[in-house]
């Protein structure tokens, strides 16, 4: 459970650390020029972004919330796209290509990850009610009263005179 509460709170975090990462990379790497102008304008804005809407998709989750936990799912997902991501920040002209594409695959299956598990979450499957207390409860339903006995007229009709 350490390791999921450890996730929920990295999340927000890693929205301003991984985009700084990778112009920190840039310097110490020595990427170059059109690398600086990548990180610059595609790079930063595109991680800081898209880590903060996957964030928000997880804790839009009820259960995330009340447990202050990522599921197993998410701590896999983010466990690949972060790595991924610090490792585009080494700059290595022999690998870089191929990590960037499969950064981009793993971040937009961690998208649709977040939306199907949102999306099983908002299901209606249970009434839950949280109380300050803590105390969860669902209140006794009021009892039926029976129908009361009511006087019944029957009106019938004569038959037209022929």
């Amino acid at each position: 459970m350490w390791v999921r509460r450890a996730f929920y709170s990295w999340l927000i975090p890693a929205a301003f650390l991984l985009p700084l990462w990778l112009l920190v990379g840039w310097g110490v790497f020595n990427a170059g020029g059109w690398a600086f102008l990548w990180v610059l304008f595609i790079a930063i804005p595109s991680v800081f972004f898209g880590q903060l809407l996957l964030t928000l998709l997880v804790r839009a989750r009820g259960t995330v919330r009340v447990e202050r936990a990522v599921s197993w799912w998410d701590v896999l997902g983010f466990t690949l796209w972060n790595g991924l991501t610090i490792a585009l920040g080494f700059f290595n002209q022999a690998w870089w290509a191929p990590v960037m594409v499969l950064t981009i695959v793993v971040g937009l299956a961690l998208f649709w990850l977040e939306l199907v598990q949102l999306w099983r979450e908002a299901r209606p499957s249970a009434i839950l009610m949280r109380t300050t207390e803590g105390i969860g409860y669902i209140p006794a339903q009021a009892p039926r009263q029976a129908p009361s006995e009511r006087d019944v007229i029957v009106i019938t009709e004569k038959p037209p005179a022929a």
